[in-house]
């Protein structure tokens, strides 16, 4: 594969995660139309996010709901500017990976899989290796 071709991928990779992030976030804070919309708004983001984390109390899903909302934006923009891509990359992989994992467990199988959840977390971790190509 040729140098073009991997500033294409990475390229590719980098806005597609970035994006997902911020559209989530878009979604939790009712930006995008009800018809578009999982959540639609703070409330029901953080009874979904308690429902990925049923051990947690209220108040520990709240804050949960809060770091994951926090890291998407962070993660959303960094990644968009292409700053520390390799870290990022990687922090995205785990961050994604570990809302796989719970929405499995916790939800069901068929829940990531069919928000692609685990191939985000497979583009982020890819992202982190060609990067440096």
């Amino acid at each position: 594969m040729g140098k073009n071709q991997y500033k294409l991928v990475e390229w590719f990779l980098r806005i597609s995660l970035s994006i997902g992030f911020l559209s989530a976030v878009a979604d939790r804070f009712g930006i995008w139309p009800k018809r578009l919309s999982k959540w639609g708004n703070w409330d029901a983001f953080l009874t979904y996010t308690h429902s990925l984390l049923p051990f947690l109390t209220s108040k520990q899903s709240w804050y949960a709901a809060l770091t994951a909302t926090s890291l998407e934006i962070f993660l959303g923009v960094i990644l968009l500017v292409n700053f520390r891509t390799v870290l990022m990359a990687k922090i995205s992989g785990f961050l994604l990976l570990a809302f796989g994992v719970c929405m499995a467990v916790f939800l069901n199988i068929k829940a990531p899989l069919d928000y692609s959840v685990f191939s985000a977390a497979a583009a982020a971790f890819a992202l982190s290796l060609i990067y440096r190509k």
